[in-house]
């Protein structure tokens, strides 16, 4: 075994143990948190049943947005396991599919080239449908993106046509808990991170030619 192989081991023995401890202490952060939320929620909907209140459906949409929070860590945990089994994948078919699950109208997807590889089909799923959630979030409802392959087969880019990133903000982006908007809890480019991650490639956010933000999944071997 080289060197650089066994210490590409040690590194993913080391980020799958940090993983498998984020995990556990998700469920049990989850589990503590669910059951007095479900019996908030529970004695709200009994009150708003028998009266209208404006404070109680306030109180109301609050807990269902911590429900969706708790939900979103434990999908960061969850996403950041090591991939053991993948399958043949077209981007240009997954970009489509995934596109079908985006509710935006006036947004255009445009596919410049196809490009084949290896990939849990299920969470590389996940990282699209994030990263063009992300690009009409803050690149508005027309925003356009593009999906194509990195130079040399080497990877896959993801980028808009909108305000783009700010270079101060690039290396918190991925971050839990990062966000500009009002709305989400800013986890769904932790959860692109950690999938990216959890496949043995990397990814980093750019400008696109047009200003806007990139994104580029880097190491990933073509099929």
């Amino acid at each position: 075994m080289t060197a650089r192989l066994l210490e590409h081991e040690l590194e993913r023995d080391r980020l799958t143990g940090k993983i498998e401890r984020f995990e556990e202490a998700s469920r049990v952060f989850s589990h503590d948190l669910r059951n007095p939320l479900n019996v908030a929620q529970g004695r709200i909907e009994l009150e708003l049943a028998q009266r209208e209140c404006e404070n109680l459906a306030i109180a109301s949409r609050s807990l269902d947005r911590i429900e969706e929070i708790i939900s979103s860590v434990l999908r960061v945990a969850r996403e950041g396991r090591a991939v053991t089994e993948t399958s043949h994948v077209s981007l240009s078919a997954l970009a489509e599919r995934c596109w079908e699950s985006i509710s935006a109208p006036d947004a255009t997807l445009v596919v410049d080239e196809d490009f084949a590889f290896h990939a849990d089909p299920d969470r590389v799923r996940r990282v699209f449908e994030n990263l063009f959630r992300n690009a009409i979030e803050h690149g508005g409802s027309g925003v356009t993106i593009r999906v194509g392959a990195l130079p040399e087969g080497g990877g896959i880019y993801v980028e808009d046509d909108g305000s783009g990133i700010p270079e101060a903000d690039r290396e918190t982006v991925f971050d839990a808990g990062y966000t500009t908007g009002t709305d989400g809890a800013g986890l769904g480019l932790a959860i692109v991170e950690s999938t990216v991650e959890a496949h043995g490639w990397s990814i980093a956010v750019t400008d696109a030619e047009n200003g806007g933000a990139r994104f580029e999944i880097r190491d990933v071997v073509p099929a």
